[in-house]
């Protein structure tokens, strides 16, 4: 064998490992990146969560949708032009038992509330995150840290399909209800929650 093709060969087989390599660093992105389906009374939606950019609201949500704890939740405050949030209440918007301690707020990861991302919901304390999340229905940058309020909220992921469901949501009818405000007035079920794997997997 020539020197030549000693060389050739030794590049061809550090061009290959090179490819295998990269191949199974996007293998290892795409399944440390988990995709949820959150099955609706209006359709589908299918997420895929930021899990190098925001383990703790990924490690959380996973927990929630793993449990089962999202099933027979509603989307309870849906506001065209702003965002619909869900997690936490049942159709008859009773506080639904189970609720894990709060997270520690990831605000500061560099996603912004761009339409058709995720992001936790929380009340004025920063750190209070649980199990409820919303869906950005327009480009809330205001939301993205600091904020109003210094902290800003927490983006964790976004939606890969089901965009069509999610406008079909944000377009309901609203009304005040057991004072809350903008409730759909026909209940917007979360009817299951599963983590896709395999041919399921959103390319």
């Amino acid at each position: 064998m020539t020197v030549q093709k000693q060389a050739r060969r030794a590049l061809f087989a550090r061009l290959a490992g090179a490819a295998l390599a990269l191949g199974l660093a996007g293998s290892a992105c795409a399944a440390g990146n988990p995709q949820v389906s959150i099955k609706t009374t209006m359709g589908e939606i299918v997420v895929e969560l930021d899990a190098a950019n925001a383990p703790k609201s990924t490690a959380n949500f996973m927990q929630y949708v793993k449990s089962g704890f999202y099933k027979g939740t509603v989307f309870h405050r849906v506001i065209d032009g702003f965002m619909i949030q869900a997690g936490g209440y049942t159709e008859k918007l009773i506080d639904k038992p189970g609720v894990r301690k709060p997270i520690p707020s990831e605000s500061k990861n560099g996603l912004s509330n761009k339409p058709y991302t995720l992001a936790m919901a929380r009340t004025g304390d920063p750190n209070s995150a649980t199990s409820q999340w919303f869906i950005n229905v327009n480009d809330n940058n205001g939301l993205d840290y600091p904020g109003q309020d210094g902290h800003g909220y927490t983006v964790f992921g976004r939606v890969v399909q089901g965009q069509e469901t999610v406008d079909k949501i944000k377009a309901v009818v609203v009304d005040d209800m057991r004072g809350m405000q903008n409730v759909p007035v026909t209940p917007v079920v979360i009817r299951s929650t599963t983590v896709l794997a395999g041919d399921r997997l959103v390319k």
